[in-house]
């Protein structure tokens, strides 16, 4: 009987864990209007060789409830012959989705959105891999030929309709669905966003310019030669907001009018169907995302308060030691002891996981900043996030499994007991 409960519960870790392995892909915020236009900006000075751009976009303060713009600017790809994939914004049914850009080898679905500057809503027309280095497209980049060599220069005919519009699917948004190679490039092997775009989004986020309720969808940095930049030279002011930013008043995100799918962009009286355009809209079927984003998300998550990223931790060192909880009511006085002290040897044995994982990953910081190398400093910070997360699913494992193995057993179900007809 054990075995077979085992062998059910190992079968049903299995199942989450190939549920969750892209998550990182996604990003689990419903917002109820859209965000504003793509400001007009004019792209920076590639800073140098095998620099990719990435375009600028608008992320969400779910606690201020306020978009705000992520500059775009040039980054080394994480790796020999990837490319970016741009995230996007698109309408779920009840709300709009974010889905997290990535790398990969091939540019996959961001939403039929006009970034511009080779991103024209399909693909990528900015440059190409030819071995170990990247060939730009003049035509659309704004490159030095003087310092870099590596360049050709070919007309693009963007057949895409030239506007400013933002997101996908609902009233106003972009009408767009990946294409099967498109989906097939979400499913491939990818990377998520390297570790000082990360850091570019938080300081944008920092920034009260940056946000729409204050620029009105003009932001004062627009896009910056390098990431983390957002001062200084290579810094680039938007020219003019992409077109008018109604958003709701502050605290109204929830009202009923924006849960019926109102967009930011439309008339007042214009509401959205009560189905919101699903055939337009839904995300496509290799995302993690779901018109509903909290059903996606286990018992465990759906206790947490909704955040922006819900990004995990990058480095051992950010990871919160596991403190064990009470066992389950109900069990016995023996099995509660026995319980709480096994719990507390996993805690002990899990926290000294941790810690060789920090002070490994502490060493490689220490080998890496003495040298001037930021493409491998990048690798070397994908590597850490790869191995803190790891090391999270397979303690999470380890914490199901103990939590199987002493949560007491239901009670038998009765068989119900037919009496006979009286009289027979």
């Amino acid at each position: 009987m054990r075995r077979a409960q085992w062998i059910k519960f190992l079968l049903f870790s299995i199942l989450i864990l190939a549920v969750a392995a892209p998550s990182f892909a996604q990003i689990r915020v419903s917002i109820r209007f859209g965000p504003p236009p793509l400001p007009v900006y004019e792209q920076p000075l590639c800073p140098g060789p095998n620099y990719m751009w990435t375009p600028g976009y608008w992320a969400y303060d779910y606690d201020d409830q306020d978009y705000y713009w992520v500059p775009g600017t040039w980054v080394q790809a994480p790796q020999v012959g990837f490319l970016w994939t741009p995230g996007w914004w698109g309408w779920g049914g009840e709300g709009f989705i974010f889905h997290e850009g990535f790398w990969g080898p091939v540019v996959g679905f961001y939403g039929g959105i006009n970034y511009g500057y080779g991103y024209f809503g399909n693909g990528y027309e900015g440059g190409r891999w030819d071995r170990d280095q990247f060939y730009y497209n003049r035509a659309v980049n704004n490159v030095n030929v003087t310092e870099i060599h590596n360049t050709y220069n070919t007309t693009v005919i963007n057949n895409t309709t030239v506007n400013r519009v933002s997101y996908n699917g609902g009233q106003g948004g972009i009408n767009a669905r990946p294409t099967p190679q498109q989906e097939a490039a979400a499913r491939e092997r990818h990377l998520p966003p390297v570790q000082t775009q990360v850091q570019h989004s938080q300081l944008a986020k920092a920034d009260p310019q940056q946000r729409a309720s204050v620029n009105h969808g003009k932001p004062v940095v627009a896009a910056s030669a390098r990431p983390t930049q957002l001062k200084g030279a290579g810094v680039v002011p938007a020219k003019e907001a992409g077109g008018a930013y109604n958003p709701p008043p502050r605290g109204a995100a929830e009202n009923n009018r924006a849960a019926n799918g109102q967009s930011n962009n439309a008339p007042p009286a214009t509401q959205r169907p009560e189905n919101g355009n699903r055939s337009e809209a839904n995300p496509p079927r290799n995302e993690t995302n779901q018109a509903r984003p909290e059903a996606s998300q286990s018992k465990s998550e759906a206790n947490q308060p909704r955040q922006e990223n819900e990004q995990r931790p990058s480095h051992a060192k950010d990871v919160q030691p596991w403190k064990p909880a009470a066992p389950a009511q109900g069990s016995k006085a023996m099995m509660d002891q026995k319980y709480q002290k096994q719990q507390q040897k996993l805690a002990t044995q899990q926290e000294k996981q941790r810690q060789k994982l920090e002070t490994q990953q502490e060493r490689d910081h220490q080998k890496i900043a003495q040298k001037q190398d930021e493409a491998r400093k990048q690798q070397v910070e994908q590597q850490h996030q790869q191995q803190t997360q790891k090391m999270q699913e397979r303690q999470n494992q380890q914490r199901q499994q103990l939590q199987q193995k002493y949560q007491p057993a239901p009670p038998p179900k009765s068989e119900p007991h037919n009496e006979p007809p009286r009289g027979l």
